[in-house]
């Protein structure tokens, strides 16, 4: 014999069935017609006339109702005996408690016993790293960016390998390593020389945000030592990305510095709309104004004594010095450029900046190409 499968009926059907039955609808041609059980039915119209609802716990008895009340403080004093040992304990320590006993208690009424906010133990109970681990990942990291990341940039690329870490607690570990950044040591400028006399307007005013590649592009110049000579460094920096995109090293400071810088740039220089700098003479000279003339390039020098009219440039050249240049000691010219080569490539493809939404310059140009598309 075929057993049949139980039904389920709604609210309102059951309803419907008893109010059938109290317009007159005789019992038997109800049961026969809904192919019923005298029993449910029974129930129904019994349920009905008692409390007026169909949900078992509004139809209990006292003495039910009381037995049902004893069962579940019996649970809640099993549970909290269970886990007694536990209610004066550190945080870590409840939460190992509840994990240990979900399977036999909800973790919303453990959490309210042991009084620990279930958000707390949600965030507590997902799988971390060690200690040792995570001193690893921070020293990994720290060493990957060339010793230059604080705690800010170690924070963001620990978030992408998709930890969560503060950086009160990743400072204690780089203190523990001792691990320094190049921030840490205070930086010094020297006061620029004498500026040039030209009537040439601030046209940027400031406008450090560009939102498309290569409309500005800003430059600055600093010294470096170089065995027992100055050498000089000149860098081109676009303000949509931040990217260097064109340097050159030498031995004076003057326009060729800046000629050579202009020509090792790869881009349609074309797509220049303006170039922005500060009021040295290497930037204003006959040379430099040829090629701004020839590629159709409008020029923009900041104020006398302004160097907010150029920041970021300047801060450039502050990354620069403070991460590439206070490290070493450069025996040649050969040695800088070469080097030079190295650590603009890695400034543009591997650096995170803080203005680019913790990108790299090549990472924040393709992620803003894709959205043009």
């Amino acid at each position: 014999m075929t057993k049949r499968a139980r039904r389920t009926f709604t609210e309102e059907f059951k309803q419907q069935m008893v109010q059938l039955y109290l317009n007159g609808k005789p019992r038997k041609d109800l049961i026969r017609e809904y192919e019923l059980t005298p029993s449910s039915l029974d129930k129904w119209i019994n349920q009905h006339q008692t409390s007026g609802s169909f949900q078992e716990k509004d139809n209990l008895t006292p003495e039910q109702k009381e037995l049902q009340e004893l069962r579940k403080r019996n649970k809640q004093l099993e549970m909290e005996n269970d886990i007694f040992k536990a209610s004066s304990a550190d945080t870590r320590t409840k939460v190992n408690v509840i994990k240990n006993n979900q399977h036999k208690y909800s973790i919303s009424a453990m959490c309210k016993v042991l009084q620990l906010p279930r958000s707390t133990y949600y965030y507590e109970a997902k799988e971390r790293p060690s200690e040792d681990e995570l001193k690893t990942k921070i020293m990994e990291i720290f060493h990957l960016s060339r010793q230059n990341y604080g705690t800010r940039k170690i924070k963001v690329e620990l978030k992408k390998q998709g930890l969560i870490v503060s950086r009160r607690r990743i400072g204690r570990m780089m203190r523990e390593q001792g691990l320094v950044s190049s921030y840490t040591v205070a930086q010094f400028k020297l006061h620029s020389t004498k500026p040039n006399k030209s009537n040439q307007q601030n046209e940027l005013n400031r406008e450090f945000r560009q939102e498309e590649e290569m409309t500005v592009v800003v430059s600055d110049l600093t010294y470096v030592r170089v065995d027992k000579k100055w050498q000089y460094v000149c860098v081109f920096v676009d303000l949509f990305n931040r990217e260097i995109v064109g340097y050159s090293t030498g031995p004076n400071k003057d326009a060729a510095l800046v000629y050579r810088a202009f020509s090792s740039i790869k881009k349609d220089l074309r797509k220049i709309q303006y170039f922005h700098t500060d009021r040295g003479n290497e930037f204003k000279n006959r040379i430099i104004d040829e090629v701004l003339e020839t590629f159709h390039i409008k020029r923009s020098l900041s104020r006398k004594s302004c160097p907010y009219d150029n920041a970021v440039a300047e801060a450039t050249f502050k990354i620069i010095k403070t991460e590439f240049i206070r490290k070493r000691h450069f025996t040649s010219l050969e040695e800088l450029s070469r080097e030079l080569y190295d650590y603009v490539n890695w400034f543009n493809y591997i650096r995170i900046h803080g203005t680019l939404n913790y990108l790299s310059p090549i990472e924040y140009k393709r992620k803003h190409l894709k959205k043009a598309v």
